[in-house]
């Protein structure tokens, strides 16, 4: 009977290596692999737009470039066609899986997710104008009417210095855009007020 001589171990530093490859990505199952696909096939399309416009740029270079200098433009641009192809094929791959994925998976994929439902309440824009008025616009009109109550009293001053007359403008500046604000505020609590009370009537029973 013969008996099997037992393997010689692998010497040291014969060892054999093996290099492992990611998985390369096949046909989606689900609306996230679907959306990260189309994130790939979105980065692969901004990497062949910046080697084209690389590669255009080389190629410019070399329509002046002197004899020393264009081995290494040359070099590079055989580079670039080569990123270019791989880029190119890689897209087209992608665009495949994705041709192949079951539609309910691309619809999915595509929907945005619906803004929140948020329940406005009718709000009383009178009493939000007057409250405004009255801490807002009120405290700047008296500011206002001492000021020229000030001016009646005193003696006429022949000329207002620079500095006084810009104050003055910005006074009337602010009273005019508080003013506009007020209004703004007041024509959207209305509209959202009107569009409320749509929605409601929409509600009712028919």
């Amino acid at each position: 009977m013969q008996v099997q001589a037992p393997t010689p171990p692998t010497p040291p530093g014969e060892a054999t290596q093996l290099t492992v490859l990611p998985p390369r990505p096949g046909v989606p199952q689900t609306v996230v692999e679907v959306r990260a696909l189309r994130a790939q096939r979105t980065e692969l399309s901004n990497q062949l737009n910046s080697a084209l416009g690389r590669r255009d740029d080389i190629v410019d270079q070399l329509r002046e470039a002197s004899a020393s200098e264009r081995p290494g433009l040359e070099a590079r641009l055989k580079v670039l066609d080569d990123r270019i192809i791989e880029l190119e094929q890689e897209i087209a791959r992608t665009g495949e899986l994705i041709a192949q994925t079951p539609g309910n998976l691309l619809s999915n994929s595509t929907s945005q997710p619906s803004a929140p439902n948020i329940q406005w309440r009718s709000v009383d824009t009178t009493a939000i104008a007057m409250v405004f008025t009255m801490f807002v616009l009120a405290p700047i009109a008296f500011t206002v009417a001492r000021m020229l109550w000030k001016r009646a009293n005193n003696p006429p001053v022949p000329r207002l210095d620079a500095e006084t007359q810009e104050r003055m403008r910005r006074l009337e500046s602010a009273v005019d855009t508080v003013a506009i604000e007020v209004e703004r505020i007041s024509e959207g609590q209305r509209f959202m007020t009107k569009l409320l009370a749509d929605r409601e009537k929409e509600r009712l029973p028919r």
